[in-house]
């Protein structure tokens, strides 16, 4: 009788489905087959790969823009500033099509295809300048046009992998599993760990081969990386857990209609607020009262509460949510604007081994020539 008891235990432990999830092929997932470290693990190592090909552009290219592309240091920054602040702000679009049209798993191949195409590109740019018959490296406007649109494509791929490899990694453990949901804690501890992980090969190894070896070597390296790593992720998709698409708004649809119908019905009355959130049964609580236009939203001028035509609750308080983390932004740009010296300033004041000491008076008038060169 034990030994029943223990075989249908275990029968039902192996035919445990995960609520909301499916396989790559639209089937119901198995607990026991899919999800959890088994599947993390492809992901964990593709952000690995990731943040290594990132920051090994990003760290070190203020020196191939004034070494091999003989750009002044003013105008390098400029670069560098201007491509990283734009790898920053792509993952909001990005993410927004991810979420509402290609899915995460989608969107973090396509963005690995677009990685290898743009350091594909990066490495070829390096290898195109030749000098000319004074011995001096000469760049035509044809490359330093395919240098650049690799560059922008490079941000293009960070910002579909920045907003959906951690979350898709996250989506692997089940919130309603015990065990799982502790699991997923110890994810985002690993998750941190990778990336620095990254982050530290990166700046160790990949710079050096760059600095003292070449750039060609230095940019195929990356390239290399990220093939490996989209092999990787590929072979994990018989583990991952998929979510089930459904027809209901994205979170950009769903916060901009919070804001549209909140303006539009700026007319309506906090009185005619309150009774309607009486009516639906919700009592007033301290989040309620925070912003409160946007509780606008929640009945039409016409004094209509269709779904058509307001937002639910939850709806109206996401958007609020979002508003909160405003001034967390907002403090976050001095801090943003002190890390994006590490890879211009910080980075400019090695002079490098090869460089002759020089004496105080010869430093000082170098820096001056240079600074009228600019």
């Amino acid at each position: 009788m034990a030994i029943s008891d223990s075989s249908e235990t275990e029968t039902q432990l192996l035919l445990d489905t995960v609520d909301g999830a499916v396989d790559f092929k639209g089937r119901p997932v198995l607990r026991s087959a899919s999800g959890g470290w088994k599947a993390a693990a492809f992901i964990i190592s593709v952000e690995v790969a990731e943040r290594f090909a990132y920051y090994g552009i990003n760290t070190n290219l203020i020196n191939y823009l004034t070494g091999p592309l003989g750009q002044s240091t003013v105008t390098a920054a400029e670069n560098v500033n201007i491509w990283a602040g734009t790898a920053s702000l792509l993952p909001l679009p990005v993410a927004f099509v991810a979420d509402s049209f290609l899915g995460r798993c989608r969107t973090i191949i396509l963005a690995s295809l677009l990685y290898i195409l743009g350091l594909s590109l990066l490495t070829l740019s390096a290898m195109l300048p030749a000098p000319n018959s004074e011995g001096q490296v000469t760049h035509s406007e044809p490359q330093l046009i395919l240098f650049f649109f690799s560059l922008y494509l490079v941000a293009l791929a960070q910002g579909g992998h920045k907003p959906c490899v951690q979350a898709f990694g996250a989506y692997q453990f089940d919130t309603n599993h015990p065990e799982e949901h502790k699991a997923r804690s110890s994810f985002f501890n690993w998750w941190c760990f990778s990336f620095s992980l990254g982050f530290l090969a990166s700046v160790s190894i990949l710079i050096y081969v760059q600095d003292n070896v070449g750039w060609v070597l230095g940019f195929g390296i990356s390239c290399i990386f990220m093939i490996i790593a989209l092999v990787v992720f590929l072979l994990g998709t018989w583990t991952y857990r998929y979510s089930i698409q459904r027809d209901e708004r994205g979170p950009f649809l769903r916060n901009g209609r919070v804001f549209f119908i909140a303006v539009k019905n700026w007319r309506t009355t906090s009185s005619a607020i309150t009774s309607e959130d009486e009516a639906r049964g919700i009592l007033p609580h301290r989040g309620s009262e925070q912003f409160s236009f946007h509780n606008k939203a929640l009945i039409a001028a016409d004094g209509s509460t269709e779904d058509g035509k307001v937002s639910s609750v939850t709806e109206v308080e996401e958007a609020k949510a979002i508003l909160r983390l405003v001034p967390i932004w907002a403090t976050c740009l001095i801090y943003a604007v002190v890390l994006s010296q590490i890879s211009t300033f910080f980075t400019k004041q090695y002079w490098g081994p090869a460089c002759p000491v020089l004496s105080k008076d010869q430093q000082s008038n170098d820096q001056v020539n240079n600074w009228h060169k600019k």
